[in-house]
């Protein structure tokens, strides 16, 4: 596993290296320019073994290092009335229509695959197939783009409203989503988060090949550890945190926080929210 630092053009910056022992969050290097965690289940730390570790990779802004709360909130459905990612998609099929082929057989091929691993359905159709053969930078730059220009209108004034009120009180704001990095980071930047953890590889260079293999992906119980680990490097108590969803596949790191609270609710989140007294808020633009 590679920890050396990976060049960003990104304003955000990151915090540290951490391993997972014991119950203990070690900080290995705070120069490091992505945040990385090892989760690891060992009677001795081995930091460079990975077999059966996840990896987190996630982005942090210097607005707010010393908060003692944090809000993690989910982005397509919660803080943002839009897909992301498939505004992402369609953009590049748009301007590049010879993708739209290869990236139908990439998916379907990735749909089909992860089905015949065991792989629920859910989370079997939530390949990269659609991003085969694009270039990191290529996302990159029509990320930035289309978070400014088309994806900031989509952001209601409740959610705008709630944003700004977690920053009166001085807690950090946390963007936790399965949208690929490049888009999830720009999107940060636009709802002003201090850190985002979004799904992708720690460095990015290259050609997508459409797999997940090696990268970080906050989905369903995947926030989880996300969450857990950024609570501890950040000692932060989660029964004081908040946490914002908008499907039930969110509610495995809303409920571990002392704060839930359901987004635009439907069908079971909506049945578990009113079962916990979870609080609920149409957040529509």
């Amino acid at each position: 596993m590679d920890l050396r630092p990976v060049k960003s053009d990104s304003s955000y910056h990151a915090i540290s290296v951490i391993a997972w022992n014991g119950g203990k969050i070690i900080l290995l290097d705070e120069e490091c320019m992505v945040n990385l965690a090892v989760f690891k289940h060992l009677k001795k730390c081995d930091l460079f073994a990975t077999n059966g570790g996840a990896l987190m990779y996630g982005v942090v802004h210097p607005r707010n290092m010393t908060a003692t709360v944090a809000a993690y909130f989910d982005l397509d459905g919660t803080l943002l009335d839009a897909s992301s990612e498939k505004t992402l998609a369609a953009e590049l099929g748009k301007r590049r229509p010879w993708r739209i082929p290869v990236a139908t057989v990439s998916w379907t091929l990735g749909l089909v695959g992860n089905l015949l691993r065991g792989r629920a359905f859910y989370d079997a159709a939530r390949n990269r197939g659609h991003f085969s053969l694009a270039s990191w930078r290529v996302l990159e730059a029509y990320s930035t783009r289309l978070a400014a220009e088309r994806l900031a209108p989509c952001v209601s004034e409740e959610a705008k409203a709630k944003l700004a009120w977690h920053r009166e009180q001085g807690h950090r704001l946390v963007l936790v989503t399965a949208t690929i990095a490049p888009m999830a980071e720009a999107m940060g930047e636009v709802l002003g988060m201090d850190t985002v953890y979004g799904c992708g590889p720690a460095s990015r260079t290259g050609i997508l090949s459409g797999s997940e293999r090696g990268w970080s992906v906050p989905r369903r119980k995947g926030k989880v550890p996300v969450v857990e680990a950024d609570a501890l490097a950040n000692g932060h108590d989660l029964s004081h945190c908040y946490a914002y969803g908008n499907t039930l596949a969110d509610s495995w790191f809303m409920r571990i926080t002392g704060n839930p609270v359901a987004i635009n609710p439907e069908g079971s989140l909506r049945t578990l929210a009113k079962k916990h007294d979870w609080p609920m808020h149409e957040w529509r633009v």
